[in-house]
């Protein structure tokens, strides 16, 4: 019988957003949004409120010049290729009738390449935007049934843009009878709509006989306004009205038919319809291109610095030209030109002037090669030079490509979808059966080994990445025997892993279990003295494979910093998230001939964490941190592809494969997550409602950092309240009765004990543990565990292994710093989270603990909240995105409730006694 399909993945960014600074974001990457109107704020809110198929329809179709943050941008832009398909799906003869577009696959992945970076945007796929697709045309089907006129009327009260009758069309053709004039022009309107469902056109000096007379002037007004407007803008367009010719059919030279191509969006853009022919793609003009070729040839070193080989050439359509067409190219006029048959679009001063740039990186390549970080970065469209930072004229030409060699083309496509080696799992020599899909996790290590490229595995939490590694591990201390030394591209042993001081006797006992042949050395004070520790001996590195370490003894050890290793892997990279931090320049600082990190949390979100992350895998392949910003910037205002090029650029280097995805792993089972609500006792809702009063004259009595503390001091009062008064008070009293969140916590562990089943109690204060633990003991009637960062390293591995183990053992209580990461907890099939983080990444890191490979059971996910307080509000801006972004969320709410007002923190904090205290009092 097959597994249950889980709860489909949902896109966590469909819920439109106000800051307190006023802006509305989706699901924002940190990057700053242009200012919003009230109206227009008003309008988008009102919008997503009814879900966000409304909302993403209402920017795609009543908001096309509003100017948007990148994460509403690509919302619009589905909304707008929705809408696009429906027009051209509908039956004119049937205007009531909606007609749902089939989505294109095709460009629907194309788009999903384009999310910018935003929390979120790891779910966000072709598949993802296909059921939205469908949500879409519920949403616009109801509108059409509800509107005067059906989906056109619709539309038309919605945007002038979208008119789909009695429009005015621009049609130009080839005449290959007439090598003077080998175009023809002609204006028409749609008269009517054919028995074919086909629209019927009339020549456009037809209206001015028909629609003669004072009866008809408002329906030739309404006719000729689109052609009024484009002129407005296009002087070639003004010229054709202030002489009256667009009334008739031109024959035109090809310098008139490039101008008028030109000019299409311009006309569109004002509602008239045009019709070009086949060859002509506005986005892609048909032209000449400076073809860059890089990498034919295996470069004499690997690595991100290697060395590439550099070729350069005219093409049309990807043939190179003779050296006669290429003349007659560069001394031809702007316009249209007639090459091998095909009509092309001819800029030759353009021509030249890209010609030049690329010949003088071509004499620089011949000289010095090209570093394949370069390369990469030419592939993937991605730049960095100061010019990046300029705003681009989006009808700017493109009159270059770059394209890959096929020594380059190999080793990318190896990286993408080649299958692994078939014997390298088991050359590993790994006691365990690795699943298909961590078959191929260590085919794809194995190769940015051997190319000498740093990689992140990012696999989701709980999917093996602890394995891959350790058979990458095994594969690299094989190499290192047979080589004896000889071959001179091979870095000498050993490896060494940087891991939290956590996951140190993790890493341990997967290593004797899974490969018992590597030779293990764990460089930690609680295995080797300190003393011992800063001068070990150089042979006992010598006898080991893999040397285990924190980054804290990194930062404290000079050795490891001067050493060069095989490889240096970071377990939980998100540590060196920070490029400021001592404890991340010291690890970059380590030499070693490969990289490699493995983090559970996605490396998309936040650009700033991006660009350390890759500064050590790869350095200089994201440039300077200030030449990353700046083309951060410059993408965010390309409308056309966003952040299309930096995925590009970092696909070869990064493998995230999700639990919700049941192509993966399809054997997991569900997790479920549900909001317990509290009530508070008497004695809580009246120290809250005194903590409120304080906290409201504190306020007024400071300002600046003060008020920051103040703020963040109360904030920690009311959670500690909202958990027990004898947290806040000190009195070590802990009774369970004065506390709402003890009687709740007593309600679900009791139905666990009954189940036999067992739980994981968090906390972020680690003084709780204590009576919480001791609470625990007498529901469960048998003692449990406590963690925390206190809890000695050499201790940690016990209690896990107790927890795992012993069946007596009903409960682990952690703290959330201490046991939210790194840990293997399925025994539990309960995550309860006593208090909130108030950020929903590390929540669900720590939850899970207990959903990952190993668990058979269904999991269940406690939130515990205090009605009618801080929680509540907090927890609602969590749920439904409504007020806070969530990249303002995930950097800390405590940082963004220090920027509001007085009156919007006592507003937030207010006590609404009758729901806190609406149980006790029933």
């Amino acid at each position: 019988m097959e597994p249950a399909a889980g709860p489909e993945p949902k896109p966590r960014v469909l819920v439109a957003e106000r800051t307190p600074g006023g802006r509305i974001l989706v699901g924002v990457s940190g990057e700053p949004g242009p200012e919003l109107s009230a109206a227009a704020e008003r309008r988008v809110l009102e919008a997503f409120a009814e879900g966000p198929a409304a909302g993403v329809l209402h920017l795609g179709v009543a908001e096309p010049g509003t100017d948007f943050h990148p994460s509403l941008e690509f919302w619009r832009d589905l909304g707008r290729m929705f809408v696009a398909g429906a027009c051209t799906a509908l039956d004119p003869l049937e205007p009531e009738t909606f007609v749902h577009p089939e989505p294109d696959p095709g460009g629907l992945a194309g788009h999903a390449e384009s999310v910018p970076p935003m929390p979120g945007a790891e779910l966000v796929t072709a598949e993802v935007l296909e059921r939205l697709w469908r949500d879409l045309g519920s949403v616009l089907a109801e509108r059409a049934r509800s509107a005067p006129g059906g989906l056109s009327g619709w539309l038309r009260q919605e945007s002038r843009l979208w008119n789909v009758v009695g429009r005015v069309c621009l049609h130009l053709a080839e005449n290959r009878r007439d090598p003077r004039h080998p175009f023809a022009f002609m204006a028409t309107y749609v008269h009517r709509v054919t028995g074919r469902a086909q629209p019927s056109h009339l020549p456009l000096h037809r209206a001015l006989r028909d629609y003669a007379g004072q009866r008809n002037r408002k329906k030739l007004l309404a006719l000729l306004a689109p052609l009024n407007r484009a002129a407005e803008e296009s002087e070639f367009l003004r010229e054709l009205l202030a002489s009256g010719r667009i009334y008739r059919p031109l024959p035109w030279s090809a310098a008139e038919a490039h101008r008028f191509l030109r000019e299409t969006a311009v006309y569109e853009r004002a509602g008239l319809v045009t019709r070009t022919p086949d060859w002509w793609n506005p986005k892609a003009p048909p032209r000449p291109r400076v073809s860059v070729t890089v990498g034919s040839r295996e470069p004499s070193r690997l690595g991100v610095d290697a060395l590439l080989d550099f070729d350069l050439s005219l093409t049309l359509d990807g043939e190179a030209l003779s050296e006669a067409e290429r003349a007659e190219l560069l001394g031809a006029s702007e316009g249209l030109a007639l090459i091998r048959g095909k009509w092309v679009e001819v800029d030759a001063e353009k021509l030249r002037e890209v010609l030049g740039v690329w010949e003088k990186a071509q004499e620089r390549a011949e000289a010095l090669g090209i570093p394949l970080g370069e390369a990469m970065r030419l592939l993937a469209g991605v730049n960095l030079s100061e010019a990046s930072g300029e705003v681009e004229d989006p009808e700017a030409p493109d009159w270059s490509n770059v394209v890959a060699g096929p020594w380059l083309r190999e080793q990318l496509r190896a990286l993408r979808d080649a299958p692994p080696p078939a014997e390298a799992a088991a050359e590993a020599g790994l006691r365990a059966v690795l699943r298909p899909y961590q078959e191929r996790g260590v085919g794809w290590l194995l190769t940015l080994r051997g190319l000498r490229l740093g990689g992140c595995l990012a696999d989701d939490m709980g999917l093996g990445k602890t394995i891959q590694a350790l058979a990458v591990f095994c594969l690299a201390a094989q190499d290192g025997e047979a080589q004896n030394g000889e071959a001179q591209n091979r870095e000498k042993g050993p490896d060494l892993l940087v891991a939290p001081a956590s996951l140190l006797e993790n890493w341990r006992r997967e290593a004797e279990r899974f490969a018992p042949q590597l030779r293990l050395l764990i460089a930690h004070p609680s295995r080797i003295p300190s003393a011992r520790l800063k001068k070990l001996p150089a042979a006992e590195l010598a006898a080991a494979d893999l040397v285990v370490t924190t980054y804290g003894t990194v930062l404290r050890t000079p050795w490891m910093r001067k050493r060069r290793w095989r490889s240096v892997v970071l377990d939980e990279a998100q540590a060196i998230k920070n490029p400021a931090a001592k404890q991340t320049r010291a690890v970059k600082a380590i030499p070693a001939g490969w990289k490699l990190a493995l983090t559970g949390t996605p490396v998309e979100n936040r650009l700033g964490d991006l660009w350390s992350l890759f500064d050590f895998l790869n350095p200089g392949l994201l440039g300077t941190a200030k030449e990353f910003q700046r083309a951060a910037k410059s993408m965010a205002r390309d409308r056309k592809q966003g952040y299309a090029p930096l995925r590009r650029l970092l696909r070869p280097y990064v493998l995230r494969r999700l639990k919700t995805d049941r192509s993966i792993i399809a054997d997991l089972p569900d997790k479920t997550e549900v909001t317990a609500f509290c009530a508070l006792s008497r004695k809580q809702a009246a120290l809250y409602e005194r903590a409120v009063a304080e906290m409201e004259a504190a306020l007024k009595a400071e300002d600046g950092i003060k008020r920051r503390g103040v703020v963040l001091a109360f904030l920690t009062r009311f959670k500690q309240i909202c958990n027990h008064p004898s947290q806040w008070l000190g009195d070590g009293d802990f009774d369970p009765a004065e506390s709402g969140k003890f009687t709740r916590l007593r309600e679900i562990c009791e139905s666990v004990a009954a189940r036999q089943d067992k739980a994981l109690v968090f906390t972020q204060f680690r003084a709780l543990l204590p009576p919480l633990a001791a609470f625990l003991d007498r529901v469960f009637g048998r003692p449990g565990l406590i963690l925390h960062g206190g809890t000695p390293v050499r201790k940690r591995p016990g209690i896990v292994r107790r927890f795992q183990e012993d069946e007596r053992t009903p409960f682990l209580a952690l703290s959330l710093k201490a046991g939210g990461v790194g840990l293997n907890l399925t025994a539990a099939s309960h995550v309860i989270h006593f208090d909130r983080w108030w950020n929903p990444a590390v929540e669900d890191q720590a939850s899970d603990r207990a959903y990952r490979i190993g668990q058979h059971r269904n999991v269940l996910v406690h939130k515990f909240v205090c009605r009618g307080t801080l929680e509540e509000r907090i927890d609602a801006m969590i749920q439904d995105k409504r007020q806070l972004s969530a990249e303002v969320l995930s950097a800390g709410a405590e940082a963004a409730l220090t920027e509001m007002s007085d009156d919007q923190l006592v507003d937030l904090v207010r006590l609404d006694l009758g729901r806190a205290v609406e149980s006790e009092v029933a």
